[in-house]
């Protein structure tokens, strides 16, 4: 052991830091009853998205609604009108990766609508008095909170020297055998 290696200490930071992620696709079907017996559906969009994250057990629930807008005729397709339904839901997002050394005292969570909900399908139902419509949203959570972080020291600081300390990585490492693919692009 060198000199060097005698000198390095391990501290504990205590800072803020994303202690949990997760991520969920979902499909769900509404049904959206309107005032006239459908004939066909012309067109359906959904508006005014708006949603929160909290913490619930070993996951985040999103809460949300939006309003589903149907733009439909009846009377054999010779009139028009727009069915509008506000939905309420509630989304449970666990978490795939959790630290378990966070503070739980100190978490705060946030949710990204990766997909804002978009209707993918309209029809009419079998019985011709509704109309079914698929959804399809996504979202991504993340956890952050106070974890402790371990980071090697030198309690006599200066710079040595000029003497560099190494920590296993040479100027002769070999980077050529790293598979690009698993590098992370947001880092």
């Amino acid at each position: 052991m060198a000199i060097a290696d005698k000198r390095l200490q391990r501290r504990e930071i205590i800072t803020k830091a994303v202690c949990g992620k997760g991520r969920k696709f979902s499909t769900i079907t509404h049904t959206v009853t309107p005032p006239h017996h459908p004939t066909s559906i012309l067109g359906a969009w959904i508006i005014n998205h708006q949603y929160e994250a909290v913490k619930s057990g070993n996951g985040i629930e999103v809460i949300g609604s939006y309003d589903i807008n149907i733009w439909y005729s009846y009377s054999k397709n010779s009139q028009t009108d727009v069915a509008k339904e506000t939905i309420s839901y509630v989304e449970h997002v666990p978490l795939s990766y959790v630290d378990p050394r966070h503070r739980t005292s100190t978490e705060e969570v946030s949710a990204d609508a990766t997909q804002e909900p978009n209707c993918v399908e309209a029809t009419v139902s079998s019985n011709g008095s509704s109309v079914l419509i698929r959804v399809e949203r996504e979202f991504a959570v993340e956890m952050v909170a106070e974890t402790k972080v371990y980071v090697i020291v030198d309690p006599i600081g200066g710079d040595d020297d000029g003497k560099d300390v190494e920590f296993g990585v040479g100027e002769d490492a070999d980077y050529e055998d790293l598979d690009s693919d698993l590098l992370e692009d947001d880092l």
